[in-house]
């Protein structure tokens, strides 16, 4: 197949794009390398050393004998270079990474809250509106979250984007029932969630009115770092994120372990979350992509994620296994203390997902990367300062004077 991967150098779009290419598919990479930009915003770098984008295409290129491709393009305000490209490359399939990826930042101000729904809500109707004016039968995969959902279940397995209720019909006689098939109501916990729901509004718009042939992918919270392709050539490494704003929870309590910093634990610990191994995540864009819906069906959705844990239970794991301590911190969230999470994730392992599960050996690799480059980490990165409400939480600085993110980022 033709893939064009919008979003392709950020945390998830560089291992997949090199996933699909490995595996033969000729993959052209469209971004506008914001997240690099982001970075120079918050001054913390990843704590491994990324190349830049024209080195790692390059370095590929040597390692496997593919050749990726290279688009730089701001999917979210280029419109017509949007439809250039697309009628240009005519892919078969549209891998959609490119909105901003993190809840805190989302709400670090009020310009960081009107950039993310701008440049998310933006990038993913420009891609729909392309993919219909241009007439493109492409089968788009779309990034989601499982942060759509909210996290009370009310001891239900949240399904896969779709609710089976039962009405009862006006003037109907009693015991009469209509089966209604509905997408699972959302509540998200940050404008970042937020702009989630709305690619999800979007997508059965668009499924219903344009016949356009989408998949969601609902993702749970990622961690690790290599790929089988991304550990070939230190050039080729993956991002490692570990500050306050995007480093997710365990890969920050691995690195947290590895510099001698305490185990950060927000509030109580008792939030439950959906996690998925990078290697897993990869490995289901190319199920989804080999498993399109037909034209005219509507948006399939897959809960992409392996496994469920408590976050207090994870770093009282990562503590036991490198000797590091757990300091519990006020949560600058605005969630529920505790809460369960059951979900279900059938499609995925129907179609041949074999999870990659949470083991201490495979903590201890992510560990190993850590300590491998940790002069490279700056510790005043490392707690959340971006809070969810107002009224400020101890010890947490108020985030107004946040410097905004540039107007030109979107990838």
């Amino acid at each position: 197949m033709k893939i064009a991967v919008l979003g392709g150098d950020g945390f998830c779009g560089w291992p997949a794009a090199l996933h699909l290419s490995d595996l033969g598919h000729d993959v052209v990479i469209v971004d506008n390398l914001s997240r690099r930009s982001i970075d120079e915003e918050l001054g913390a770098t990843s704590l491994t050393p990324i190349r830049s984008i024209e080195e790692r295409v390059t370095a590929w290129q040597e390692v496997s004998g593919h050749r990726l491709g290279f688009a730089e393009l701001d999917v979210a305000q280029d419109y017509d270079g949007l439809v250039a490209l697309l009628l240009r490359e005519r892919p078969d399939a549209v891998v959609h990474f490119a909105e901003q990826r993190a809840a805190p930042y989302s709400m670090k101000s009020p310009a960081h809250k009107r950039y993310t729904v701008d440049n998310n809500t933006n990038a993913t109707h420009n891609v729909l509106c392309a993919l219909v004016e241009t007439e493109l039968d492409a089968h788009l995969v779309h990034l989601g979250t499982m942060g759509v959902y909210g996290y009370g279940t009310a001891g239900m397995k949240i399904p896969e984007g779709y609710l089976d209720v039962e009405v009862t019909p006006e003037g109907g006689a009693d015991g009469d029932r209509v089966s209604v098939q509905m997408l699972y109501p959302t509540n998200p916990g940050s404008i970042y969630h937020m702009t989630k729901c709305l690619d999800q509004q979007l997508f059965a718009y668009y499924a219903k009115n344009d016949a356009l042939r989408i998949t969601d992918l609902h993702q749970g919270i990622i961690w690790g770092t290599h790929t089988d392709q991304t550990e070939r050539d230190e050039r080729l490494i993956n991002r490692f994120d570990y500050d306050g704003d995007y480093g997710t929870v365990l890969n920050r309590f691995l690195m947290q372990a590895a510099v001698g910093y305490p185990l950060t634990v927000h509030g109580t610990g008792g939030q439950t979350r959906a996690f998925i191994h990078i290697r897993d995540m990869v490995r289901c864009v190319q199920i989804a992509l080999e498993h399109p819906p037909a034209r005219g069906d509507r948006v399939k959705i897959f809960n992409q994620m392996t496994q469920t844990h408590r976050v207090r239970d994870l770093a009282e794991l990562v503590a036991r296994i490198s000797g590091a301590t757990v300091e519990m911190v006020p949560n600058p969230r605005h969630e529920a203390a505790e809460n369960e999470l059951h979900v279900t994730n059938d499609t995925f392992l129907d179609l041949g997902l074999r999870p990659t599960l949470l083991e201490e050996g495979l903590l201890v690799e992510v560990e190993e990367v850590a300590r491998r480059y940790a002069h490279r980490a700056d510790l005043e990165k490392i707690p959340c300062t971006s809070v969810w409400t107002k009224e400020q939480q101890p010890g947490v600085p108020a985030s107004r004077t946040t410097r905004a993110a540039p107007a030109e980022q979107s990838a």
